[in-house]
């Protein structure tokens, strides 16, 4: 009995299968620490060997196209291919980033930032409303479905940057300063109101200090940033299922280069 195998298809599959694997390496919620390796490569080359003829169809209507045939070209071309992956779960997790970091404007600004303690899940040092906003936007990722957007996007990637084509520096370099930019904003915009809030109680503190020093009002700044941080914190994280569903749509227009 012998058994035959599409040599293109197999190539095209690994080529893939690299870049999704570089991809979910990198990019929220399958960053992780809590997947293992081994999930994370059996997920990628899962999803390569599904989207397989679609990636080998893309790559063929490229003008010019020609996989690699040779082993110094083959290699070349998977580590173009890690690099694009790695690129594209970056992007990403910018995007998702502009979350974590409202978290620590809002410890910053109501003086939780004083209590820090080591994430074994991100591995990094963060705050009481950093590490709840991170974690409840991972959770929402995965319950809301938005992981499966995010896959799509990925694979969307290859019709934009299809398998045998190099990788735009300058496009990157765009997406890159473009999505950094985002998180910023983001980030402000999650945590703006309760911002404004906070730099409104330090205001009003120190003019009451002012008008009347002897009632020491600073010594109630702590407890009362404290009460509004928690009261107002609670209230903004309603917001934060759309939130979530605004960062996949712009993620996944970042790696398909528009809209869905």
């Amino acid at each position: 009995m012998g058994l035959t195998f599409d040599l293109a298809l197999v190539e095209t599959t690994m080529l893939a299968g690299v870049r999704l694997v570089a991809f979910l390496v990198v990019s929220p919620p399958f960053h992780l620490s809590s997947f293992p390796g081994p999930v994370k490569v059996a997920l990628g080359l899962g999803i390569a060997v599904a989207a397989g003829p679609r990636v080998e169809a893309a790559a063929m209507q490229l003008p010019g196209a020609m996989l690699a045939s040779s082993g110094p070209m083959f290699f070349a071309a998977l580590v173009l291919q890690a690099v694009i992956g790695l690129a594209l779960g970056f992007i990403v997790r910018l995007v998702f980033a502009a979350v974590q970091t409202a978290g620590s404007l809002i410890d910053l600004f109501g003086g939780f930032e004083l209590a820090q303690a080591f994430d074994p899940v991100s591995g990094s040092q963060g705050s009481v409303f950093s590490k709840f906003y991170y974690m409840a936007a991972l959770a929402l990722l995965f319950a809301s479905d938005a992981y499966q957007v995010v896959i799509g996007g990925v694979v969307r990637s290859f019709e934009v940057v299809p398998l045998g084509m190099g990788l735009d520096l300058d496009g990157l370099a765009a997406l890159m300063t473009s999505g950094l930019t985002g998180l910023m904003v983001s980030a402000l915009q999650i945590a703006g109101p309760l911002l404004v809030v906070l730099f409104l109680a330090d205001v009003g503190l120190g003019l009451l200090t002012r008008v009347a020093p002897a009632l020491n009002a600073f010594a109630l700044g702590f407890p009362l940033k404290i009460l509004i941080t928690l009261v107002l914190g609670s209230v903004a994280f309603l917001a934060l299922p759309q939130v979530i569903a605004a960062l996949t749509d712009r993620a996944f227009g970042a790696m398909t280069g528009g809209g869905r």
